[in-house]
């Protein structure tokens, strides 16, 4: 299969997704001179434009017009889709949006460094980007973090350099990319509603292996029972030949012919917790396998700017803090959370994609001082909560309408005491209350500020 596109001009192509990533393709696509359909369940804003330059919408299909030479699909749509299946059957071949930006490339094309992961995707790219950066390169992260691979693969003004965050749903529909370095943060249960199961999951996921270099968490078994020997790994230990690690409170390297080399201060990787040391050693990792110098890698880490919602301090009264990690949408992402404040009163719910969360429970129970609980499957972490820590007390807000935070901030600050952090850490997705996580964790913010003052 090749790594280019074809010549499509004049060729019918449809694009499955009409909103980010679909725009994004199908003004490559237009810009190429194919004839583009786009299809979606409903008509998103934004496509004026694309059709004003001879795009056609098509509203929903399920199955693919006879004229079609390749489709397109946007990440969120899953296998399942009869549309898919149909194109199968009639030997139409179906790509992603990483795989359609991959076969973009022209011959000066930017160095891809790509970051998967359950967790800690968008934190450890926008490391990787600022140390990049400060190594004067021309580089951008791209992926889920605001700028379409695809806008990036065709700027006016090349990059020298890619830091791609992939999603699993992303990755799946990906066949022929090889990335100058890749990283697998970690694994957990995750979006097995989608993939089907945690095979199919795991599989998509090892795919940001295929490249030049490949990098490990050497303490995630899931990821080192399928990673390969002779690639780069990190750990929050002690680092060994080939490995990244913590040493005397620094960063330190014996990859890439580094004899104990250090990178950076612990103390300056931000947010802190110990699984954002784990992501500035990956991003470090990624940076070092593209040459960028040792003392350019602290650099980077220094200058970072975290984004919003992840283990964001958003107010504090009273002897109490009130943290915003609406961002940890998973189990295995609150939990890490969860074990960076010794007395919380938890703020969790949403949508659980059919991951359980009696686990994590289980694991973080003797922390919790009280519990409020919101979103769809609330009844679902309650249940968990009654097995797992029936001694907590336990709060649910019903409510579903805009005023729902503002009851479960007063239920919240009920509940804490002097020295006890409020942490907004759902374990769960937001679309169910909210229009995206950053949203819940707006919300949440507001809310506490509006409480305690």
């Amino acid at each position: 299969m090749a790594d280019r596109l074809p010549d499509l001009s004049g060729s019918a192509v449809l694009v499955c997704g009409a909103r980010f990533a679909g725009q994004a393709a199908a003004r490559a696509l237009l810009a190429r001179g194919a004839a583009v359909r786009l299809t979606d369940r409903d008509r998103p804003a934004g496509l004026d434009e694309l059709i004003a330059a001879g795009a056609e919408f098509a509203g929903p299909l399920d199955s693919v017009p006879a004229d079609t030479a390749l489709v397109v699909t946007s990440p969120g749509w899953p296998p399942r889709h009869p549309l898919f299946a149909d194109a199968t059957a009639r030997g139409i071949e179906v790509i992603g949006e990483l795989e359609f930006a991959w076969r973009l490339r022209g011959p000066a094309a930017a160095d891809w460094l790509v970051v998967t992961g359950t967790n800690g995707k968008t934190t450890t790219v926008r490391m990787l980007e600022s140390m990049l950066r400060a190594d004067g390169l021309r580089a951008l992260a791209v992926g889920n973090v605001g700028v379409s691979i695809i806008d990036a693969v065709v700027a006016a003004v090349p990059y020298d350099v890619l830091a791609v965050e992939a999603s699993s749903y992303q990755l799946y529909w990906s066949s022929t990319i090889r990335p100058r370095a890749g990283v697998l943060l970690n694994l957990a249960p995750d979006h097995l509603d989608w993939h089907g199961s945690m095979e199919a999951y795991e599989q998509a996921k090892t795919a940001v292996w295929d490249g030049d270099v490949a990098v490990a968490n050497a303490d995630d078994p899931r990821v080192t029972a399928l990673f390969a020997p002779g690639g780069v790994s990190f750990t929050l230990g002690e680092p060994r030949d080939g490995q990244l690690g913590v040493a005397n409170g620094r960063l330190v390297s014996r990859a890439f012919g580094d004899d104990r080399v250090p990178l950076a201060e612990v103390d300056a990787v931000r947010p802190s917790g110990a699984h954002n040391v784990a992501n500035a050693l990956a991003a470090a990792a990624l940076a070092r396998a593209r040459g960028v110098a040792p003392r350019v890698v602290d650099e980077g880490l220094r200058t970072f700017v975290p984004d919003p919602h992840r283990n964001q301090v958003v107010h504090v009264a009273d002897g109490v803090t009130w943290v915003d990690d609406s961002k940890a949408t998973n189990p295995h992402a609150a939990q890490a959370s969860l074990r960076g404040y010794p007395r919380i009163v938890w703020v969790a719910g949403g949508q659980l994609k059919g991951v359980d969360v009696s686990d994590l429970v289980a694991t973080v129970a003797d922390r919790l001082a009280g519990v409020v609980l919101l979103g769809a499957d609330r009844a679902l972490v309650a249940a968990a909560l009654a097995r797992h820590a029936p001694d907590v007390p336990v709060i649910t807000v019903d409510s579903t309408d805009d005023g729902a935070m503002t009851e479960v901030v007063h239920a919240a600050a009920g509940l804490a005491r002097p020295g006890d952090t409020v942490l907004l850490a759902p374990a769960a997705a937001s679309y169910d209350m909210f229009s995206g996580y950053a949203a819940r964790g707006d919300a949440f913010a507001d809310a506490a500020r509006e409480q305690t003052t």
